[in-house]
């Protein structure tokens, strides 16, 4: 198991995109307005997350993404920047519980909570190698 003693909730972390072409809806598949897509504020989420406890990780272990419950509740258009925050609120054993939100310094645009684990990375990375078809 690993040593998990440095997490403590109330941590917190930070990510930011600025809104270009490759942020958009019309982009990313996900809509046909040109406002900033929904799978692009649920990354930027993660990336809030990943901010707060990563770096607080023992060597050889990383967190996985594992649920998200977000509400997108308003449009953000091209040029703006998305800030999203994320505060640890729950730590069970590996399993990790966020509180996470974005706004584009007008409105908050989205809000709600996201679940990570806590896994040992060469156990991870053999167990993916292993759903690798061989070269044929």
């Amino acid at each position: 198991m690993a040593d998990l003693s440095k997490l403590h909730t109330g941590l917190v972390g930070r990510a930011e995109v600025r809104v270009g072409d490759a942020q958009l809806a019309t982009s990313v598949g996900s809509g046909v307005a040109p406002v900033f897509a929904s799978p692009m504020l649920i990354a930027l989420l993660e990336a809030a997350s990943v901010d707060c406890i990563e770096k607080l990780l023992p060597e050889g272990f990383q967190s996985l993404g594992t649920h998200l419950d977000v509400a997108h509740t308003a449009p953000t258009p091209k040029g703006l920047t998305v800030t999203a925050d994320a505060t640890l609120v729950a730590i069970a054993g590996r399993k990790l519980t966020f509180r996470v939100s974005a706004h584009d310094g007008f409105d908050p645009i989205g809000a709600g909570t996201h679940t990570r684990i806590v896994v040992d990375t060469p156990r991870f990375m053999a167990r993916l190698a292993a759903k690798v078809p061989p070269l044929t």
